[in-house]
């Protein structure tokens, strides 16, 4: 489905190449101030043009189409709309009968009985998390003093801005990706949102995080590494009445709920599938293996842009337990 929430309820729609992409936002309050101008800071750290991303830029000027009024929300729902302007449909003609390994064209054409818009990556694509973002830009105002900030901490497994540089040309040059490790930190933190089992705090962040596409792994605090720690290593001594630790193993979140430290989750992107070398599929119109070589506009390493969309997703959550909460 592509709705998410519960009293923060964001609704997605629109495909890569499509006239339009756009959401819906219900239950956000009245009285909050929401202009064009708020979205564009955030729009632009996720837009491509820069280097080691796609060169296909887009203007991405929100069209805001219902529940605003003299630069307030209202409290009905929130429309948002984005036009698709550059577009090279031309690149994906042939993906419906060869499908490009990494990318969803193979279950897409399975699932749908082969009526899907394939082009640009169609409603799988990258290009649809600027509703993310967007919504995003919303919540934040939701949120008062909590902040919300997420770093590319790592591509291709290197943490030096300039080597990262140089890696980036090099890989491009040789028509490939590469994928990277990105850090998000929520700075002032209540104690008491999450509401275990299944809507634990881990539980809602992960499901929305996992809907970025590319996502491929999600740690909290001490993650996986946990796993080859003692107790006495990984738990995080109390030391002040209002539940500060002395460090913060468990990411600020114990069974589920906010414990007022930190919050701190790591996430992983895989490299951008569509690279220029050429990779084996099937052919469905044949039967038979054939090589593909990806022709097209697309990011070396799209993790490069993905911190924004971390940024709003966990901004999302956050928002939407806020808005239920009792505390």
């Amino acid at each position: 489905m592509n709705s998410f929430g519960r009293n923060f309820r964001i609704s997605i729609f629109g495909e890569s190449h499509g006239e339009k992409i756009g959401l819906i936002l219900d239950g956000i309050p009245a009285g909050i101030s929401l202009s064009s101008d708020d979205f564009l800071e955030d729009l632009a750290r996720r837009s491509g043009g820069k280097p080691g991303t796609t060169p296909r830029i887009e203007k991405d000027i929100p069209e805001i189409v219902s529940g605003v009024y003299k630069g307030f929300t209202t409290g009905a729902p929130i429309g948002i709309l984005f036009s698709n302007d550059n577009t090279r449909s031309s690149d994906y003609l042939n993906f419906a009968d060869i499908p490009r390994p990494g990318h969803a064209d193979f279950v897409s054409v399975i699932k749908s009985g082969g009526y899907v818009d394939l082009r640009g990556g169609g409603h799988h694509s990258g290009r649809i998390t600027l509703t993310l973002v967007a919504a995003g830009v919303v919540a934040k105002k939701i949120l008062g003093k909590i902040l919300v900030k997420a770093d590319l901490i790592k591509v291709g497994g290197v943490e030096d801005i300039e080597d990262r540089e140089s890696l980036l040309q090099k890989t491009r040059e040789e028509g490939d990706s590469l994928g990277g490790i990105i850090e998000c930190t929520v700075t002032n933190m209540p104690v008491g949102l999450g509401e275990p089992f299944f809507d634990s705090l881990e539980s809602l962040l992960s499901h929305i995080i996992f809907a970025i596409p590319g996502i491929r792994g999600i740690e909290f605090g001490d993650g996986f590494a946990a796993a080859f720690m003692r107790g006495s290593e990984h738990n995080d001594p109390i030391v002040d009445s209002k539940g500060k630790t002395s460090k913060n193993g468990a990411g600020g979140i114990n069974g589920g709920i906010s414990n007022g430290n930190d919050l701190l989750f790591r996430v992983a992107v895989k490299p951008t599938s569509s690279i220029s070398k050429s990779q084996q599929t099937l052919n469905f119109a044949t039967g038979n293996i054939e090589e593909l070589k990806i022709e097209g506009r697309h990011d070396t390493c799209f993790a490069l842009r993905v911190p924004v969309v971390v940024e709003a997703a966990t901004a999302i959550v956050l928002a939407d337990l806020i808005l239920s909460s009792t505390l």
